[in-house]
């Protein structure tokens, strides 16, 4: 019986579809991670090991930089000081700043994007609000004063952002500019080279500011503020999992999540209890965890929160990674941008708060170098695994990254050096973030190749 011609085109054509269709399903089956589909932890744990050796180490390296620094900071320090409590408190007040600034620079470098003008930003929205709280002077309520600082830092990353955007003017051009301008503004604002402004750690008011680094909590308080966290965060990972499970979709392993829920619950000890213990001496007691703590555990979750649970972090990331495909998925590049620009320097204002509060609540043209502030901010945002080139990249990254810039200074000023501290507080730093994009242009390098 001959075939009908009709037939045979229609059944070559259903043949050749079936065959795209597999093969399709095959080219997105080996495009998704491993590590998405796992049922179980060793499945989990292998996908995990796939991707670091594809070069996706997420913060593997930067948790085995800190690792590496403690451990040989304790062993080359005079008494093997730096794993003492107190030392250990005072790397994580020095190191509030970095960590503050690097997720503030975090959310433009997803863009692909540069800020420099975080640092000198920074230092404008602390004198702003330390300004502010004068008595005699405008004595306005420290609540209100540091929302009109991050106001105003806000504004201008608002207005750096639509230079960026709107003229497409390159970031590094109008924040370099802005930087410079800044950094002028400030020491007219101070009152010269020498200028400075403090606030009381005596005056109520002004005490708040003060205390938002040197401030401690009741250790109570900073045991049920750990009880509150954990319950919240492993609530929050439970609950997603579950609703993942219930609606078909991919979820992690309950073992997976367990183990993260363990993890933040350790972490949290350990940080409470090192800030519980005596720091002191005989005569005065001094224990209780910073102010700062919670303080940045705080934006970290708003960040994390932001960029990875809503639709305005799904288009930054969709920015990053290719703008063309962004705009043509109907994504307004423009006010995205802008977006990030602000929310950038208005989180770099509250750094720049903070700054002040480590330092005793006194601002002065001698300690507050915004160029230091800027190169340390990107540095720790880059050495905690945030990409140069846009695209990928979390708040945690610059949490971990600011943590290890800081640990490397306070490290080197126990050496004792005289006048190599200075130099080496630059020279280690550099040398990590040299590594540290190597590493990033090498991974994509690979990623490249595979394709």
């Amino acid at each position: 019986m001959t075939a009908d011609p009709g037939e045979t085109s229609t059944g070559t054509a259903d043949a050749g579809l079936a065959v795209d269709l597999t093969a399709d399903a095959k080219v997105a089956a080996a495009d998704i991670p491993a590590v998405l589909v796992a049922q179980s932890l060793g499945q989990y744990l292998r996908g995990w090991w796939l991707q670091v050796r594809s070069g996706n180490s997420g913060i593997l390296p930067v948790v085995l930089a800190i690792v590496i620094v403690a451990v040989v900071f304790e062993i080359v320090t005079p008494e093997h000081a730096f794993l003492r409590p107190s030392n250990l408190v005072y790397v994580f007040g020095l190191s509030t700043v970095y960590m503050v600034l690097a997720m503030a620079e975090t959310v433009v470098l997803l863009l692909g994007e540069i800020d420099l003008s975080v640092g000198a930003v920074a230092l404008i929205g602390g004198v702003i609000a330390f300004k502010l709280v004068q008595q005699p002077g405008p004595a306005w309520p420290w609540w209100a004063a540091i929302l009109a600082a991050l106001a105003v830092c806000g504004l201008i990353g608002a207005l750096q952002g639509t230079l960026v955007a709107r003229l497409k003017i390159p970031s590094f051009v109008v924040t370099l500019g802005g930087y410079l301008l800044f950094s002028g503004i400030l020491i007219l604002v101070l009152g010269g080279a020498d200028g400075n402004v403090s606030v009381s750690s005596t005056a109520a008011n002004q005490r708040v500011i003060y205390d938002l680094v040197q401030g401690l909590l009741v250790p109570v308080v900073g045991w049920v503020a750990l009880a509150v966290v954990v319950v919240a965060a492993g609530a929050a990972m439970w609950l997603r999992a579950a609703g993942r499970r219930r609606q078909g979709l991919v979820a992690p392993p309950v073992s997976l999540t367990v183990i993260r829920i363990a993890l933040v619950a350790l972490v949290g000890i350990a940080v409470v209890l090192v800030c519980t213990i005596n720091r002191g001496t005989i005569l005065v007691k001094v224990e209780g965890v910073p102010w700062v703590v919670p303080i940045v555990f705080v934006l970290l979750g708003a960040w994390t929160v932001l960029l990875q649970r809503t639709r305005f972090g799904r288009y930054v990331y969709a920015i990053g990674g290719n703008p063309e495909a962004a705009r043509r998925a109907g994504v307004s590049l423009a006010a995205i941008r802008t977006w990030c620009f602000a929310l950038c320097s208005a989180t770099a204002g509250l750094g720049g708060i903070l700054l002040g509060s480590f330092f005793f609540g006194e601002y002065s043209t001698n300690t507050a170098d915004a160029g230091q502030l800027v190169l340390y901010a990107v540095a720790a945002a880059v050495i905690g695994g945030v990409s140069l080139f846009g695209g990928r990249g979390k708040a945690l990254h610059g949490v971990l990254g600011g943590l290890l810039i800081g640990g490397i200074a306070y490290g080197v000023s126990l050496l004792n050096l005289g006048t190599l501290a200075t130099p080496l507080e630059y020279i280690l730093p550099g040398g990590v973030l040299l590594a540290a994009v190597l590493v990033d242009v090498l991974s994509r390098r690979g990623s490249v190749t595979r394709v």
